[in-house]
C-alpha cells in the first residue's frame, strides 16, 4: 500500500530530474486507493477519534491530492518536451520505458500531431514557393493604393503603404515600374 510519504517522494524525484521517472505500473491505482481510504477515514466522526486527528487526516488528504496533481502536471510537461524532441530526432528508449500506458498513448498522439503539422507546413511552403516563382510576386507597397483591377477582371486591394502582399506577376511588374511598390523576393 502506498503512503503519503511515497507520493511526496515520487513528486520530489520527478521535480528534481530532467528525465521522466519510472513509476510502478499500478501507481495511479494505488494513489486512488490511498486517497479513497483517507477520504473515508476523514469522514468518520467516531467518538474514538479526536477532532485534531480528523483535521490532520483531512489536511493530509488535501495535500496528497495536490501533490498527485502537481506530479501529473510535471509529467505532462516532460511528455510535451519529449514529443518535440522525438519529432525532430527520435526518442530515448529509457524515456519511453518510464511512461505509464496512458502517457505512451498521449505521447504517440502528440508526436503524430506534430509530424502532421510539419507536413502541412512544408506542403504550404512548397505550394507558396511555386506560386511566387511562377505566377506571382511578393511586393511591399511604397504608397497607399486604391482598388486595382486584375487582368482577369477581379478586384485587388485597397492597399496601404508598407503592406506586403502576393500579387499576380503582371500587376506587380506594373506597380514596381511605376515606383508604387517594390519586389520583396529576388528571383
Amino acid at each position: 500500500m502506498i503512503s503519503y510519504n511515497d507520493v511526496y517522494e515520487t513528486l520530489r524525484k520527478e521535480r528534481y530530474s530532467e528525465q521522466l521517472q519510472q513509476l510502478p505500473k499500478k501507481f495511479i491505482y494505488e494513489v486512488a486507493g490511498y486517497l479513497k481510504e483517507k477520504r473515508e477515514q476523514s469522514q468518520q466522526s467516531s467518538s474514538d477519534m479526536f477532532t485534531e486527528d480528523i483535521a490532520k487526516m483531512k489536511k493530509q488528504l488535501e495535500n496528497a491530492s495536490s501533490i498527485f496533481m502537481e506530479l501529473m502536471l510535471l509529467r505532462k510537461k516532460k511528455l510535451l518536451s519529449l514529443a518535440f524532441v522525438a519529432s525532430e530526432t527520435g526518442i530515448n528508449k529509457r524515456d519511453f520505458d518510464n511512461m505509464l500506458d496512458f502517457e505512451r498513448d498521449l505521447f504517440d498522439k502528440i508526436v503524430n500531431s506534430i509530424q502532421e503539422a510539419e507536413k502541412k507546413i512544408s506542403s504550404e511552403l512548397n505550394n507558396h514557393k511555386i506560386l511566387i516563382d511562377n505566377e506571382s510576386k511578393l511586393v511591399l507597397f511604397l504608397e497607399d493604393i486604391e482598388e486595382l483591377v486584375n487582368f482577369d477582371g477581379s478586384i485587388l486591394g485597397p492597399f496601404k503603404k508598407d503592406d506586403i502582399t502576393l500579387l499576380p506577376k503582371q500587376v506587380a511588374d506594373i506597380l514596381i515600374e511605376s515606383k508604387r511598390a517594390e519586389k520583396i523576393i529576388e528571383e
